[in-house]
């Protein structure tokens, strides 16, 4: 069975600026431990600047990760917040002069308008 490896963008870049110095697909593929078309693979997107492409992606994924990361904690303190406010609500003390509704609110009381 094959093993998956990850190779760093920068291991990549080496390891095609390598073979264009010269060095042979069979000499780089026993150093590295990697298929020849591996090497080849990594040729060509270097010849192309998708490794630079690749790096860009990474980079702009790294970023996104650590925005996520940052807005679930943000999540996590407000749903803290709101149950502590659910329960400072529940055990908050009522007046009992004043008739209240969820619905309707405050009972009204008569303005001057309606009192001439």
């Amino acid at each position: 069975m094959a093993r998956q490896r990850s190779h760093s963008i920068e291991f990549k870049r080496q390891v095609a600026q390598e073979f264009i110095a010269g060095e042979s697909l069979y000499a780089l593929s026993k150093r590295h431990d990697i298929s020849r078309q591996l090497v080849r693979v990594w040729v060509q997107k270097y010849e192309a600047g998708a490794l630079d492409e690749d790096a860009q992606a990474a980079d702009l994924l790294q970023e996104y990760e650590a925005k996520i990361a940052a807005l679930e904690r943000m999540v996590g303190r407000q749903a803290l917040e709101i149950e502590f406010l659910k329960g400072a609500l529940k055990n908050a003390p009522r007046p009992r002069s004043v008739n209240t509704s969820v619905i309707a609110g405050p009972a009204a009381s008569p303005s001057q308008k309606d009192a001439g």
